[in-house]
């Protein structure tokens, strides 16, 4: 009779007990692309070139965090910049007085336009991300901060959620952090506190193994809908004592300067320290890494420097080298080009199709581009990405 009441007793409880909630996983496959705020300025992209039906989700890069709090970028080129009837989504200039203006009025015309886009805010990045200790030494205060603003009056309803971009939690980017293995995980779940079950929640994450073990990244999964793979920028022609190299390998190949740098070696890394398959995304950059005072056409080359581009020495967009430096060869995955003296790795419809194939096999949440102003007018990677 007793072992009868505990059975019934143990069967009460279980039935009175509050449901645990789902684990947050994606809906289905993610096809996220980043938009930059200054990408309106010398790069002339803008809300209205953004090919949003091929997309699931746009990420707005980047808000600032400043003292552990958020923060707008450029207030001017977020909301205040009149938009000319030339550069509007809608054929429609900005009224001199209307209340909204700049990227986020554009962006709010896009969404209207495409009502199952999903828009994220993102925070930090290479520039703003010394802020983050700061708030993970707070992370309440730091989601409120963020929450007030991402629903600030002048622009509620048109994000759908935040997206972290902290380089790096726990290592060293433009500064270094030493708050410890589970500071990510708790400005997440402070986020997810803050702005509740409802929004978006995410977070982008380093591909380089060394600083993977540097936090506990299933932690940070779990308040989070899902991390974001930075696998691009393995080498680059600023790296010391590396040659030629493609700079975002999906695989290893035969003399690979640092075993490891691939993203099947990062995706593997995330999937083995426990986070869930449909939490993760990879990244695939719109453009190339490039050398001057190459001799070889094969990767691993001598060179005397990087290559001249247009933003950024030894970086351009893949619009420019598709048809100024075309492909002359792939290797782990992706393509390198030899034009001259000059040697350039990136990423093509090919390549891309290829990679996408590879987040399928692996069951991933889906993949994301860094950035869309670096497609061709028709969007050619854009279209092998969304599949």
């Amino acid at each position: 009779m007793r072992a009868f009441l505990a059975l019934l007793l143990l069967f009460l409880t279980a039935c009175s007990a509050p449901a645990r909630p789902a684990p947050r996983v994606p809906d289905g496959p993610v096809v996220a692309g980043y938009f930059t705020e200054w990408g309106v300025y010398g790069r002339g992209f803008r809300v209205r070139d953004v090919q949003a039906g091929r997309l699931t989700h746009l990420l707005y890069a980047f808000g600032k965090v400043d003292q552990g709090r958020c923060g707008v970028g450029d207030a001017w080129a977020a909301y205040q910049k009149p938009v000319t009837a030339a550069n509007s989504v809608d054929g429609e200039a900005d009224a001199a007085d209307a209340p909204l203006r700049g990227n986020f009025g554009q962006l709010r015309k896009l969404k209207a336009a495409h009502p199952g886009l999903k828009i994220i805010w993102s925070f930090g990045g290479w520039t703003w991300s010394s802020g983050f200790t700061a708030a993970a030494a707070d992370p309440a205060a730091f989601a409120k901060s963020c929450h007030d603003l991402v629903t600030d009056p002048r622009w509620a309803g048109l994000f759908d959620g935040i997206d972290v971009d902290w380089e790096y939690p726990n290592a060293c980017g433009l500064s270094c952090d030493t708050s410890g293995r589970e500071a990510l995980a708790r400005v997440l779940g402070g986020l997810r506190t803050a702005f509740g079950e409802d929004a978006l929640v995410t977070a982008a994450v380093p591909g380089d193994l060394r600083k993977l073990a540097a936090t506990d990244y299933s932690a940070a999964a779990a308040p989070a809908d899902w991390l974001s793979a930075m696998t691009y920028d393995y080498f680059g022609a600023g790296d010391s004592g590396v040659r030629t190299a493609p700079h975002s390998p999906l695989t290893e190949y035969p003399g690979i300067p640092r075993p490891g740098a691939t993203t099947e070696a990062t995706v593997s890394r995330l999937l083995g320290q426990g986070v869930p398959a449909a939490k993760l995304l990879f990244g695939i950059g719109f453009y190339g890494r490039g050398w001057t005072g190459v001799r070889s056409p094969a990767p691993g080359a001598a060179a005397t420097g990087p290559a001249p581009g247009k933003y950024e020495k030894g970086m351009e967009d893949y619009k420019v080298l598709a048809t100024r430096c075309p492909p002359t060869g792939t290797v782990g995955g992706t393509a390198y080009a030899r034009c001259g003296a000059q040697w350039w790795s990136y990423d093509t419809p090919d390549t891309i199709r290829g990679k996408v194939a590879f987040a399928r096999s692996r069951a991933l949440g889906g993949v994301f581009a860094w950035e869309l102003s670096g497609d061709t007018p028709d969007g050619a990677l854009l279209t092998a990405l969304a599949g």
